[in-house]
């Protein structure tokens, strides 16, 4: 299992997380692409920061929401929300290859990330934007019961996937995360432990009103906003090392 982090979300003069921090312990970087946070030079640092550490390169791409942080939903029509993702992952691409870097996934961020989860139209948009993209890419979405679905639409795009789990987020029983705005819906930290520990060990994750959840997981997001957050990603790093 590869842990993944939302990185490179700075903007101008004002600073977002702990890249350096965060991305000597993992695998995967999730890179924002200008619309939700990120200018070209907070890219070009961060692309800088993922070659140091041989980390796999993600575009992270979103609604175009700078003040919002991509956290809110803009209605697009299918064209708009295609070439939006085709114009971010573009720029985050050529940014790589003039580092020598070959950018391997997409994963969109925040609102888009949620409405492609919620809504099978956006998630047919989302996929045909990056299977249409002019060499193969993986997308990433998150692994809930309806994987085997999500994964047989892919298929008939020729499109390759990587299914994520969330390390700090409590699930609904249909495999969804919980709203941010319910009780309980970020996990303090044991809890985190736990949950990593159960799905590295069961392939499994119990629901906040405890169904166990079988999933399919390739990657698991972690976050390195601040100090816990950072020093989180370490234990979980630990825990995975440990497992193999």
């Amino acid at each position: 299992m590869l842990l993944n982090c939302d990185l490179g979300e700075s903007y101008g003069s004002w600073t977002m997380g702990q890249d350096a921090a965060a991305m000597a312990h993992i695998d995967q970087a999730n890179i924002a692409c200008g619309f939700h946070a990120g200018d070209p030079l907070v890219m070009a640092k961060t692309l800088t920061l993922a070659k140091q550490h041989g980390v796999m390169v993600g575009a992270h791409p979103a609604y175009p929401d700078l003040v919002g942080f991509g956290r809110r939903s803009i209605n697009c029509t299918d064209a708009e929300l295609q070439a939006l993702l085709h114009y971010q992952v573009a720029a985050l691409d050529g940014m790589a290859q003039a580092q020598g870097l070959q950018l391997a996934y997409v994963k969109p961020h925040g609102a888009l990330y949620n409405d492609m989860m919620a809504n099978g139209d956006i998630r047919a948009s989302v996929m045909q934007a990056v299977a249409t993209y002019h060499r193969p890419v993986r997308l990433m979405l998150q692994a809930t019961a309806a994987w085997p679905e999500h994964q047989a639409a892919a298929d008939a795009l020729g499109l390759k996937l990587y299914f994520e789990a969330f390390a700090d987020r409590a699930y609904e029983d249909d495999g969804r995360l919980m709203a941010r705005t319910k009780p309980g819906a970020v996990h303090e930290h044991d809890q985190m432990l736990a949950q990593v520990q159960q799905l590295i060990t069961h392939g499994t994750i119990t629901s906040a009103h405890g169904k166990v959840l079988n999933l399919q997981v390739d990657s698991l997001c972690v976050h390195g906003d601040n100090d816990a957050g950072i020093a989180a990603i370490h234990e979980i790093r630990a825990l995975l090392d440990h497992a193999n």
